[in-house]
């Protein structure tokens, strides 16, 4: 229900990152030829820290007001979406009568978590390109010195480098390096997925809907695999249990004897996402269990095609953006065309794994440095 709303703000991401090398690559490029060019270099990063200062400013405010309008966007089709599975039923009309709007508390206190998950970012950017900066000159003129390639070589070399991993602005727990807009991204559609959720379990409390059921999802990961189909609780007990609940289309009429269903619940909601449901990139989703009404969903099965396929062909997609960055930070004709043979390379690469993979689509969008995925 949110996976869209995050490929706004990733595209403001690729934009600033875009913006960022470019600059870098400007301001190592400026009088390149003149004897003078390491003492140069050295004595402009203040007017490099500015700009990439303006830079990041801009970013920031771009950024949150796109978020904030995510986040309620989010809220509302997890709302929409318990009204449209119920609406039907006497519950559906009563949900549709309510008209709530997204909870402030609610949409404030994700904006407040992802301000939390985004802050490094906003910290380590002009760090990371002005530390760039001075590894690079450092590594020119000491490959110069040597005699090793001229400045110039020295300097596609340094900036390639620099374009291959992108600005890289976030390090997780794992060690793993991010590039900004990958790691924003993600905790976008994190957060915005959350406030789907939210919105939608919220609404289900309110007019006393306490399980739901997970959605089986193709191509899933191991973490959330052991979810598919099963009945959660919205509060109460973790791990498996049985409860005896309602049915929940009661029979008309006074003396109609009340009908009672034995329902399995795997967990709680809190539980289950804790130990992996719904991490990012997740294509899992929830709907209200009925007892006596709904049917486990049917298992999609993908033959031929496995989770790591799909890994494999991010893989490849992360390939081609590297070697666009590359191309955009060239130097010269020389370093475009070498830039430019591998993007082809890479290209047909994926072309041939995703001809190979009936299951996987080619995602052309995916593939760009400036536009959204």
């Amino acid at each position: 229900m949110a996976e869209d709303l995050a490929h706004e703000v990733r595209r403001l991401y690729e934009d600033a990152e875009d913006a960022l090398l470019e600059r870098l690559t400007k301001a190592l490029e400026a009088d390149l030829e003149s004897p003078r060019w390491a003492e140069l270099k050295l004595a402009s990063i203040g007017d490099l820290r500015a700009a990439v200062e303006r830079i990041t400013d801009a970013l920031r405010q771009d950024t949150d007001g796109k978020a904030r309008e995510a986040l309620i966007t989010a809220y509302n089709r997890g709302r929409q979406a318990a009204v449209a599975e119920l609406g039907a039923l006497d519950i559906g009309r009563e949900l549709v009568a309510r008209r709530a709007l997204p909870q402030a508390p609610a949409v404030d206190r994700l904006a407040a978590s992802l301000a939390q998950d985004t802050r490094p970012l906003y910290v380590r950017i002009t760090r990371v390109v002005v530390d760039a900066f001075r590894s690079v000159v450092g590594r020119v003129s000491g490959g110069v010195l040597l005699g090793a390639m001229t400045r110039r070589q020295a300097s596609q070399r340094a900036l390639d480098q620099v374009a291959a991993r992108g600005i890289t602005g976030f390090v997780d727990r794992a060690g793993r390096s991010w590039d900004m807009a990958s790691y924003a991204e993600m905790a976008v559609r994190s957060v915005t997925a959350r406030a789907a959720i939210e919105g939608h379990t919220d609404a289900l409390a309110e007019i006393g809907v306490g399980l739901v059921i997970v959605s089986d999802a193709p191509l899933e990961c191991p973490l959330c695999a052991v979810w598919e189909g099963e009945v959660l609780s919205l509060s109460g007990e973790a791990g498996p249990h049985t409860v005896v609940a309602e049915h929940a289309v009661q029979p008309r009429g006074l003396f109609a004897p009340r009908r009672s269903v034995v329902v399995h619940v795997a967990g709680s909601l809190v539980e289950a996402r804790a130990r992996g449901l719904f991490h990012p990139n997740c294509r899992h989703s929830l709907a209200a269990y009925l007892p006596g009404v709904t049917k486990r969903p049917p298992h999609h099965a993908t033959p031929g095609t496995t989770y790591q396929d799909t890994q494999r062909q991010r893989e490849i997609e992360r390939h081609i953006r590297r070697w666009k960055r590359a191309q955009a930070v060239a130097l010269d004709d020389a370093a475009r065309r070498r830039a430019g043979a591998f993007i082809r390379k890479w290209q047909a690469a994926q072309r041939e794994y995703v001809a190979a993979h009936d299951d996987l689509r080619r995602k052309p969008q995916r593939e760009q440095v400036t536009q959204a995925h």
